[in-house]
Order: structure tokens, then sequence, then C-alpha cells
């Protein structure tokens, strides 16, 4: 069932929460069932997906499957793992509770909202979903419609595979949006920009809803002179530029140390043509702009600084050029919000200190990036700065670690997600103290009188 008439959205709640109550999902058996239903749903869709990414992004086939389908790894770990985070946790108590027992159980929080973005439109609905599985929840998810192929085989596979009073989609634009914010909801999970995670946060006031934002943010790269020049190109080129920019934990600017900087830029231009060739509007590995709001946005920031690599933009084909651009201004206005594209500004540095100034003078962002082989130098910037993630002499993989929670901190979000991480989020944990009868100790019981010295010998 896709859910197209926006007032049925109350009913279906009203279902899940029903569904919810019958215990159903508190299965281990049945949690693991639905994920493997969900993985086979993916596997069975596979050139479905690839389309319709095609479509909507322009995006490689080896893109979506590295970023995209392999979101199958999330729900592989969740199964091989999820007897054990359901598991009781017995917790340790102190000498005078030496008659109790302790324990932490995991249980779900009801009927949840997953929002997803437009970017990664498949990885950043289903990332989420697996957790809200194998915790135990109900969901509706909301894809976004201005990646409408991949909302709509969103929409087609979780109807073909799944009950809507467990999980259910909701397709539209800001008009569905309003309309499940207005609900309540036990969990709202949102991926995006910063200004709808405030107006999703202050919809989840009014019933004093737990959310997760992910958000982003113009998240930093430091390349310091004791690198692998070469690696470090490479490595730089494909975390930026891969689905042409529009990834959350891109590197949003490079902040290079000066003597290694010329050395740099030339290293990165070999990268490109290596990576797209001499026109990478030619290019089938090199995606496309997701609408013309976007494009114009981006096309507005190739008017600051100077442009040394690319600044090409064909508005037919929402092209633009991987872009590398020098003498930016901290004041210009592709320093001012996150650039989500394929545009990378170079800002020079002479001692560590400066780099780390401007980071800390600025909204913490979701991933730090930093190339240097210094062991002091790792440790200063992971001691000094603040981020949501931080990846040494790579971009982006951190991404794919289930083991590693990914979220972000300040401006760049609330709340995290990933393998056990995700477990957590769409989970409560319920404290159970036990205490026997063999043993009832009269000193915390009125008459109080003469009592006053062992209490404060306990205490203390």
């Amino acid at each position: 069932m896709i859910i197209t008439e926006l007032s049925n959205v109350g009913d279906i709640i009203q279902n899940q929460r029903e569904f919810f109550q019958t215990g159903k999902t508190k299965d281990v058996t049945f949690r693991i069932e639905q994920l493997i239903n969900l993985k086979q749903a993916i596997i069975e869709h596979e050139q479905s997906i690839v389309e319709a990414l095609q479509a909507d992004l322009h995006k490689p086939e080896v893109e979506t499957y590295l970023t995209e389908i392999g979101v199958i790894k999330e729900i592989d770990y969740a199964i091989k793992h999820l007897k054990t985070w359901t598991k009781p946790k017995k917790t340790a108590v102190s000498f005078d509770f030496f008659s109790y027992s302790a324990r932490i159980y995991p249980e779900p929080l009801g009927v949840v909202l997953i929002i997803g973005p437009w970017n990664y439109p498949f990885q950043l609905i289903i990332s989420p979903l697996v957790g809200a599985i194998a915790a135990g929840n109900c969901a509706i998810i909301k894809p976004s419609e201005i990646a409408s192929h991949t909302s709509r085989i969103i929409a087609e596979i979780v109807a073909k595979y799944f009950d809507p009073a467990y999980i259910a989609v909701v397709e539209g634009g800001v008009e569905a949006s309003q309309k499940l914010l207005a609900e309540k909801f036990d969990h709202i999970f949102f991926t995006g920009g910063t200004a709808v995670g405030k107006i999703i946060m202050a919809a989840a006031a009014k019933y004093l809803t737990p959310v997760t934002l992910e958000l982003g943010g113009k998240s930093p790269c430091i390349v310091d002179t004791d690198i692998n020049l070469e690696h470090t190109v490479r490595r730089i080129t494909w975390g930026k530029f891969i689905n042409a920019g529009q990834t959350c934990i891109a590197p949003d600017y490079l902040l290079v140390d000066k003597k290694i900087k010329k050395d740099l830029i030339d290293g990165l231009g070999k990268s490109l043509k290596e990576f797209y060739g001499d026109n990478p509007a030619n290019s089938p590995d090199y995606a496309r702009i997701i609408s013309q709001k976007h494009f114009d946005r981006l096309v507005n920031f190739l008017k600051d600084g100077e442009v040394i690599i690319g600044g090409v933009a064909q508005a037919s084909e929402r092209y633009i050029a991987p872009t590398v651009i020098d003498n930016v201004s901290l004041e210009d206005s592709i320093m001012q919000e996150e650039i989500f594209g394929p545009i990378l500004p170079i800002i020079e540095y002479t001692d560590i200190a400066e780099a780390i100034a401007l980071i800390n003078s600025r909204p913490k962002p979701l991933a730090l990036y930093l190339f240097s082989q210094n062991k002091n130098l790792q440790k200063r910037v992971l001691q000094e700065t603040s981020s949501g993630g931080v990846c040494i002499n790579d971009t982006v993989m951190q991404v794919g670690v289930s083991s590693l929670p990914f979220g972000g901190v300040g401006d760049s979000g609330i709340g995290n997600y990933h393998g056990k991480a995700s477990f957590d989020t769409f989970s409560h944990n319920k404290s159970v103290l036990q205490n026997s009868f063999w043993l009832d100790l009269k000193w915390r019981y009125a008459p109080y009188e003469g009592k006053l010295p062992l209490i404060k010998k306990l205490l203390g």
C-alpha cells in the first residue's frame, strides 16, 4: 500500500499503534525475518534502484552500489548482532545494594517517522529503517520528493514486502511533511539541511518527541606537508566529487599548508583528469546536480575567488564541472554556507594554529578530515577541534564502518546511528532494579531516631 491521500496519515499511524500493541514487533525472530525481507527486497530490485538513481542524479552504477545498495551491509550487521543487542544487560550495584540486582532492558519506542534527503535518497532512508526494525518499532517513511524516481521505487518496494500497519511510505512534498509533523510520533529521524532541521525540532517539541537530526555543515579538510601526495589527491578527489559533491560529509573546503599548496593543486588536476577524462561532461562516471534550483545556487558560488580548475556549467544538463577555486575570502558566499556541490575552495595556512582557529570560529562540522602522518599533529587536531566525526588520511570512508556511530554535534546534528548506534537510537533503555526477600534491613524505615549516624556513614 502506497499512501497518496494525506487524509489517510492519521489512520495509518493509528493502525501502526494498534499493531505495535500486539507485541509482535518485540519478538526478535520477527525482527530478523523483517530484516531478511528488506535485504531480499533490495536484491530483487537492484536494477530498478540503479535506474531510479540514474534518472534522479545521473548516478553512475558503481556509485549506486557503493553508496546506496551497499546499505545491505548495515542489514547484515544488524542481523548478525541483534540477538546480543536485545539481551538485558546486567549492571553492577554498590555494596549497600548487596541484596539487589540491576539490569538494563532495551525496548522499542513505538511508531517512528523517518524523513529522508535527496542526495543519497535510497541509502539514507533504508539505513535508519534498519535500526527502527532492529529495535522493534513500526515506521512511517517519507522519502524526498526531489528525488522522485527513487521515492517511487522505495514506495513500491515497501508496499510489496511490508504490511502498512507495520511499515508504510508517505510520498509528497512540503504538504506531506507538514501533515506528518502535525501528528504524534515516538521518535523522528531526519536527514537534511539545518533550516529544515529546526522546523522538525519545533514540530517535535509540541509532543516532546525525541529527534535525531543528521544535518551537515562545512566539513574542513586539513592537508599537512607530511603526506603521500599521490594518495592524498586521489582520496580528496574521490570524496569531494563523488555524487557531484552532493554529499553531507564531502570535504567542503581545503586548508592547505602553504609549502605544499602548488603540488596539491597540480595533483588534484591530474587526479580529476584520471577520474573523469578531459571533459567530465562526457564521463559516464560523473553525476549531475539534482535540480535547477540547486544548480542555480551553485553557479553563484563560481563568482567567488579564482577558478583554477573547471568552472564550466551547463544549465540544460544541470552539469557543473569538478571545480577548484583559489583566493577565496572567508566573507565570500561560498564560505558562508555548505557548498553541497562539485566546487572546492582552497585556503592556505602557514601554521596549523591558523587552520585550527578558523575551524573553531565556525559551527561544528559533521566531519573533519586531516591528511598527515605526523602523530603529534593528529593528536593536536583531535584535541583542539570538535566535529561529528574525524577521518585521518582519507575522506568519506568513515560512513561505511558499522561499528562507528555516525552523527553530528552542535549545528551539524543531534544523535547518531549505524550499527549498534542505530539500534540504540530507536530503543529506550529501561532500567530494572530487583530486590530479594531473604533479607530486609530496617535502617531506612521510620522511626528514624538514632539512625542518622548510620545513614551518614553509609552515604559517606
